[in-house]
């Protein structure tokens, strides 16, 4: 058969190796609206939800129970239900209509009417709504920082230069589990290297990443998954009771939490109950609520392949997005894990989240090349910094990141890992040379750095442990080695963790160890002339982007 060439060169375009599904509703592979999602309903008898989404209580599942008891306002539910879903959607968008009026309204509406009223959003309108509900005034931003060595010197240069850069939150995690007290520490030191009050968490097993939390290594914590189908859960060693009990073991010792979800993860797990994508999320999102967590990474995040794979997919992610913000949660809303072959559409993707601003657009940009990503690979990776800093400069957004120098990123670099190699020495943990920082110092990524001792690593690690080592040490090591400064931005981070006001909804720190949270800094958007705006010495610095004529030179 003779082909059109046209055709054939079409074929050849990247997004041609992405994967695309119909919609297949019975088993699961819908977005937006499922025939077999429940109609919105809500009854309540002495004081308790009796009647949800067409469910009688003695048919409810634990989720259902959860959602009724703690998720819902039940002395707003009759009222808020009464209230149309095309008017609370036109709500969302009037400028007119205040974040704490819409707030109200949703605090007593059902998972079944929540999808309801998102499906009377465009993307549009939806970016509108998000602009409106994000909790904190000002967006922020989260990097992944990890390497295919679990190498903890260039950890901690790469978290250096990522606060630098204006990450005002950074996550990692390993390829080796045991590995993760040296990643822990090495990112505690590398962000306060880069810029003060930068937030960390390490990314582990639970128990694991709970007692790092504990000795002082991090800061907040991200990885509660919640599902939304009981099968899944259960599936999951979980429950919605579990997951409130370990949100507070954490919150009882100072730590910032977020829960995580996201669309495709039922489909993904074999139990979708044939709902749809966004109710099924609706429920996570109300299951995180009723928990007391303070916010969510959503956005699909590792399963975002399930969602961009059906029509609509990534309009659903922008929707469930906007329903943390709905629902008072702070919103990190992932674009985290890469999905697409085609440029264009994972920049489209990320759009709908930075032109709005969410209280962290990423919840894990690549800080690092994609080849040392240990969380699949993100959507953005180093090499896109440029392009990034470029988009800000385009459009006059704040997307949380500023240009850098080339002198800033090395002398940063060396700084982290010179302070790491100190608190090893210190410590007795393994020797980190004078040539391996002088490597991470100027490297790209680990095809640049030397290759460590893992066996050596991982049990001074483990004895680490073991000798019950804290971040009160790593204080101590930091400022008997000459490193007083960073010392003492290490202690101010401990302090936090008495203090307290980082664990409100969408807390970051500033250089100063301010809180900024959406309790302090609430989002006041009504419209033009209001809200947050790029101007002042912030948008002078997303100006200057390195690459550009600068008329001060002539």
């Amino acid at each position: 058969m003779k082909r059109s060439k046209r055709i054939e060169a079409l074929d050849k375009r990247a997004v041609n190796l992405d994967g695309f599904i119909d919609e297949w509703p019975e088993m699961g592979f819908v977005a937006m609206h499922s025939p077999y999602d429940p109609k919105p309903s809500v009854k309540v008898e002495n004081g308790m939800i009796t009647e949800l989404d067409g469910k009688k209580r003695g048919d409810f599942d634990f989720l259902d129970q959860f959602i009724a008891d703690y998720a819902i306002r039940v002395d707003r539910a009759e009222a808020s239900m009464a209230v149309p879903s095309l008017e609370i959607a036109r709500k969302i968008v009037d400028i007119s209509v205040s974040r704490k009026e819409i707030l109200s309204i949703v605090s007593g509406i059902t998972p079944a009417k929540m999808a309801e009223v998102i499906n009377h959003l465009n993307v549009v309108e939806m970016m509108m709504g998000m602009q409106k509900m994000r909790a904190r005034k000002v967006p922020g931003n989260q990097a992944h920082i990890t390497n295919l060595k679990d190498d903890p010197v260039q950890i901690a240069a790469d978290a250096a230069e990522g606060a630098l850069r204006g990450f005002r939150e950074e996550e990692t995690t390993m390829g080796v589990a045991r590995y993760a007290p040296f990643n822990a520490i090495a990112l505690l030191i590398g962000s306060q290297a880069g810029k003060k009050g930068v937030l960390t968490q390490c990314s582990a097993e639970e128990a694991t990443e709970l007692e790092l939390g504990i000795r002082g290594f991090t800061t907040y914590a991200e990885t509660l998954s919640v599902y939304g189908t009981e099968k899944v859960f259960i599936d999951g060693d979980d429950t919605p009771y579990s997951k409130a009990f370990l949100n507070s073991a954490y919150a009882s010792r100072g730590l910032k939490v977020r829960f995580t979800s996201g669309a495709g993860s039922e489909v993904l797990m074999g139990s979708s109950e044939q709902k749809s994508m966004l109710y099924l999320e609706c429920r996570c999102l109300y299951v995180t609520k009723g928990a007391g967590s303070q916010g969510i990474q959503n956005g699909s995040v590792s399963c975002i392949g399930v969602a961009a794979g059906v029509p609509a997919g990534i309009r659903e992610v922008m929707g469930e997005n906007l329903v943390a913000a709905l629902l008072g949660l702070e919103c990190a809303s992932s674009n985290d894990q890469s999905f697409s072959n085609s440029d264009m559409r994972r920049t489209a993707r990320t759009m709908l989240q930075f032109m709005p601003g969410t209280d962290f657009i990423f919840s894990g940009y690549a800080a690092e090349p994609n080849y040392d990503n240990m969380f699949a690979g993100s959507n953005f990776d180093a090499e896109d910094f440029d392009d990034y800093n470029v988009m800000q400069r385009d459009m006059q957004v704040d997307g949380g990141l500023r240009p850098v120098t080339e002198d800033e990123v090395i002398r940063v670099r060396h700084t982290a890992g010179k302070a790491v190699q100190a608190v090893f020495k210190y410590l007795g943990l393994t020797e980190i040379t004078d040539e391996q920082v002088e490597a991470v110092t100027y490297a790209h990524g680990s095809k640049d750095t030397l290759n460590r001792d893992s066996a050596a690593d991982i049990m001074a690690a483990d004895d680490l442990m073991k000798r019950g080592i804290t971040g009160i040490d790593v204080v101590k090591a930091l400022a008997e080695s000459g490193f007083e400064e960073l010392a003492q931005s290490i202690l101010n981070m401990l302090k936090q963790r008495v203090i307290g006001d980082y664990m409100h909804t969408a807390a970051i720190l500033d250089e100063h160890f301010q809180v900024m949270s959406g309790v302090n800094t609430p989002n006041d958007y009504m419209g033009p002339g209001t809200g947050y705006r790029v101007t002042g010495e912030r948008w002078e610095e997303i100006k200057a982007i390195p690459h550009r004529i600068n008329v001060d030179e002539f």
